[in-house]
């Protein structure tokens, strides 16, 4: 039995080893001639599996460690017999760090009160749904667009992408990549819609980086039609548009998604799924021995005299600041799939215990609700 992986996903060394031979190469590496003989492949974005790799392979299962399959030839490898896996919601959690970051760090640059602020979301899964969550208990009113949904759900709840554009400050997407069917998102936000955003709006994308025409968003910028955008996702990575990265306001290399407890998800799930196909004795395998960050995991935030706002912002930063990743790529542009593949290691809300002295009752409320473990020290 002969098993390929990507050789960047974490925590997956020696687990299948008692199993199978185990190859580990970069993803882009991963060829036709490796994954001949190989019954199954554990995979990134950065891997295309499609009829070019696949075709007189002996593949049987690809399980890919991200939310995100558009790497993935879905249909070829239904037609011919291949089950495929992503991993939903696995790092849904560092998505909703990200976006929290983003969020208190854009209040802190402007001066903007995001509880007079309206967020939102388009495309409300897995990862959707926690922004939507973050938003919430930073004080923003959010509105949820995702047509899927509704069809399935009804209207409550949803709002037309029109009116989300129209009564939002910021935009936010988290969408999969499509360009088929009625709900393709392939431009979704292209040069015409673009141009229906205002002076006064934010964009946000960590979804895939083709949902936003990078040209029509640079142009925008280029011509203060837009107040600001954040990309964490680009078209043509990781050759971006090196103009568009100076003009947004956080640039980053598509790590949005990148926490080491998002990432021991994707392993997880992943191993799972392999050895479900293959018969193999890990279908009940968890990934352990997550590492600890640079910062401490316990650490004391002194409320007293603080407003809100800033308390949440604090304990937010302190688990990851999207700052030090934005100064790192426009320090380093050309190393992108370098600054990706040797992320550091980040931990989400839920690994970090915050004493929390001075504050009040809702204080602790909502920073228990963003994850984090909360006591209180009057």
């Amino acid at each position: 039995m002969k098993i390929v992986c990507d050789d960047k996903i974490p925590f997956l060394r020696g687990v299948l080893e008692p199993f199978a031979e185990v190859v580990y190469l970069p993803g882009k590496q991963t060829t036709a001639e490796v994954v001949r003989d190989a019954d199954a492949i554990i995979t990134r974005t950065r891997t295309k599996c499609n009829a070019e790799l696949l075709s007189g392979s002996s593949v049987k299962v690809i399980a890919t460690a991200t939310i995100g399959f558009d790497h993935i030839d879905t249909g070829w490898c239904e037609r011919n017999g291949i089950i495929w896996r992503n991993a939903p919601g696995c790092n849904s959690w560092s998505v909703k760090q990200y976006i929290s970051s983003v969020l208190v760090s854009l209040a802190r640059r402007y001066g903007l009160d995001l509880t007079k602020m309206t967020l939102g979301v388009v495309g409300v899964g897995n990862v959707g749904s926690k922004v939507a969550e973050a938003a919430s208990l930073l004080g923003m009113k959010v509105l949820l667009n995702d047509p899927p949904r509704a069809r399935r759900e009804g209207l409550q709840g949803f709002v037309s992408l029109d009116e989300l554009m129209a009564q939002s400050d910021i935009v936010t997407l988290h969408v999969p990549l499509t360009k088929e069917g009625e709900d393709a998102t392939w431009h979704l936000f292209d040069a015409a819609r673009i141009a229906r955003l205002r002076p006064d709006q934010f964009l946000f994308n960590s979804s895939r980086g083709p949902v936003v025409d990078n040209a029509a968003l640079r142009d925008a910028l280029k011509a203060k039609t837009l107040r600001g955008a954040v990309l964490d996702v680009w078209e043509n990575e990781p050759d971006i548009d090196r103009e568009l990265m100076g003009l947004v306001e956080y640039s980053t290399p598509h790590i949005a998604g990148y926490s080491a407890d998002g990432k021991a998800n994707g392993t997880t799930m992943s191993v799972r799924t392999v050895a479900s196909v293959l018969g193999l004795p890990l279908t009940d395998w968890t990934a352990s021995g997550v590492p600890a960050p640079a910062q401490p995991l316990a650490f004391c935030i002194d409320a007293a005299g603080k407003s809100d706002a800033e308390v949440l912002a604090e304990a937010i930063l302190h688990t990851y600041d999207v700052q030090r990743d934005s100064d790192a790529l426009r320090a380093a542009p050309d190393q992108f799939e370098k600054l990706r593949g040797d992320y550091p290691v980040r931990r989400e809300p839920t690994a970090f215990s915050l004493t929390l002295r001075g504050g009040t009752a809702a204080q602790a409320e909502t920073l228990s609700r963003l994850g984090f473990q909360i006591t209180i020290n009057q």
